[in-house]
């Protein structure tokens, strides 16, 4: 058995899925739409040019699960899932999981994603396990705050080994799929480095490192 690690933005599904949730709440009227849309975008094109500050993004991203009554967050992620994700569904991205499945291999998203908006994504594509940028909750609500090291970046580093340690699992012939240059700290530390239709720099870094380069947006995983 091998781990098999994947990005799920961009990389599973066809989109950010954090993004788009930020464009959800515009779009549902549950937050001020002039500057969340305005400041969505500017941390969206803040994390494409990799100079991303994640815990600014997050004081941003965080706030409104505290703002917002927990019972309707579900029913928002509900209809997010209906009317958003699921356009974004990548057929050939189920046939890779299922062919890592079928080979015994442990599956594992890690998204820099915090796990309110990418749990229930991961739940439908039948992952094993799920290791996300944590939000607090104190007493059934969120707080608006982080809590532990957002995987992102070197974070996604720390968070695999710190899930290790917990673990009978190891990294010896692992895999780790990703669309993103800000991912080469854990591309760098896995046996088996797949870009998937990637970012230019990513691209560029796999062409000079030989690293295998595929596409999910077709119909068939070949």
């Amino acid at each position: 058995m091998s781990l098999a690690l994947f990005d799920l933005d961009n990389t599973l599904i066809a989109g950010d899925s954090d993004y788009e949730w930020g464009k959800w709440l515009v779009h549902k009227n549950k937050v001020d739409a002039d500057y969340y849309q305005r400041m969505n975008e500017k941390f969206y094109r803040d994390y494409e040019a990799g100079s991303l500050d994640m815990h600014a993004y997050l004081d941003f991203a965080l706030e409104p699960l505290a703002n917002i009554a927990p019972e309707e967050l579900k029913n928002l992620h509900r209809e997010f899932m209906a009317e958003i994700i699921a356009p974004l569904w990548l057929p050939a991205a189920e046939q890779l999981l299922a062919k890592h499945r079928d080979q015994g291999d442990f599956l594992i998203v890690i998204s820099a994603t915090n796990r309110f908006v990418v749990e229930p994504i991961c739940q439908k594509l039948n992952v094993d396990e799920v290791i996300a940028t944590e939000p607090e909750v104190c007493d059934g609500r969120y707080t608006g705050r982080v809590s532990g090291t957002p995987s992102y970046r070197e974070g996604k580093v720390k968070r695999i080994q710190d899930w290790l340690k917990g673990s009978d699992k190891n990294l010896e012939g692992s895999y780790f799929y990703s669309d993103s240059s800000n991912d080469l700290p854990l591309l760098e530390l896995v046996d088996n480095p797949i870009a998937v239709n990637p970012d230019n720099k990513l691209r560029a870094e796999a062409g000079q490192r030989g690293w295998p380069i595929i596409s999910l947006r077709e119909k068939v995983f070949t």
